[in-house]
């Protein structure tokens, strides 16, 4: 069995994009169908960059939940030997209100809960877990059990391997409330290399939301690369080496704030497997994220390897 690049765990839905900007859900007449879920952007994003990506995750036994899979295997190229099939519950569905268009509201269907709530040990294949290149995993995995165990027990068995990455991925309406959150994600930093997230995430997982304290507490806890998201103010990066820049952004006019941190996950994997410096991967994923930022769909229109160098050149960043 061929072992990926990359594996992701995390969540899926059957996204519905509104195709009219600005507008609220009151008045939206059309939408525009994808797959979404952070962790399974990462892994479309980093097939579309040519890198072998899975992702383990788990559907409903209904015409939604083969739709995901068909285009994750047929359209994207992902592999999908991990996506699962609860007999019980049916695939999320998530509704893209783009109002405003770099801010937009998200509706999520996941009642009673979601399949990829349900993720079980026998779900992952340990073997590929402890040995993949990368393993990429979203803090949202921590709000429910069993997927909570399932991912804590697949993190033991890595034993901190490069590359195993948390995206803090905070998302307010999986939790109770912030300090449940925290409680659940700061003791998994421990297990990971690298972290990634914005300053509200930050915030969540080690109690500042000042990108270089925030810094200083990943990299103490053993963190050998933390990457704090600045929004505007582009991206820094501190490794446990010492070095620590800040990456300035690519202004783009916004089209859909959605998918952007997204594309900049798999950008993110392919300057690993590439042995890139940090600082040139940021770059680099820092233009992946610019380019879906102009564009409507997340998944559908994550950038190739041609389209960001094309980028990158026109900026004279390349």
């Amino acid at each position: 069995m061929t072992v990926p690049e990359l594996l992701t765990i995390g969540r899926v839905s059957v996204d519905l994009y509104a195709e009219q900007l600005g507008v609220s859900m009151t008045d939206v007449t059309t939408y525009r169908k994808s797959i979404g879920g952070t962790s399974t952007n990462v892994a479309v994003a980093a097939a579309r960059l040519g890198h072998h990506a899975a992702t383990v995750t788990k559907v409903g036994d209904d015409p939604f939940g083969a739709y995901v899979r068909h285009a994750l295997e047929h359209t994207f190229g992902v592999d999908v030997r991990w996506v699962r099939t609860d007999p019980e519950l049916p695939t999320p569905l998530a509704f893209a209100e783009l109002d405003p268009p770099e801010d937009p509201t998200v509706l999520f269907y996941r009642r009673p809960e979601a399949p990829d709530q349900r993720l079980v040990i026998d779900d992952v294949d340990l073997d590929v877990a402890r040995t993949v290149p990368i393993l990429w995993v979203p803090a949202s995995r921590f709000a429910w059990e069993p997927s909570r165990g399932t991912v804590r027990r697949v993190l033991g068995e890595r034993a901190r391997r490069a590359h195993t990455v948390l995206d803090l991925d905070w998302r307010p309406m999986f939790w109770s409330s912030p300090a449940a959150a925290r409680e659940q994600i700061a003791p998994m930093l421990e297990h990971v290399t690298i972290a990634i997230g914005n300053r509200a995430e930050c915030e969540i997982a080690v109690g500042t939301a000042d990108p270089d304290e925030a810094a200083d507490r990943l990299l103490a806890i053993g963190v050998e690369v933390a990457v704090v998201k600045l929004g505007e103010d582009g991206v820094m990066v501190a490794t446990e080496a010492g070095d620590r820049e800040r990456i300035p952004p690519f202004p783009v006019e916004v089209v859909c704030g959605l998918g952007a941190g997204d594309a900049f996950g798999g950008a993110f994997c392919h300057g690993l497997l590439e042995g890139w410096d940090p600082a040139r991967i940021v770059r680099f994923a820092n233009a992946a994220g610019a380019i879906v930022a102009g564009r409507l769909m997340c998944a559908d229109d994550m950038p190739t390897l041609d389209e960001i160098d094309a980028f990158l050149a026109e900026r004279g960043a390349a």
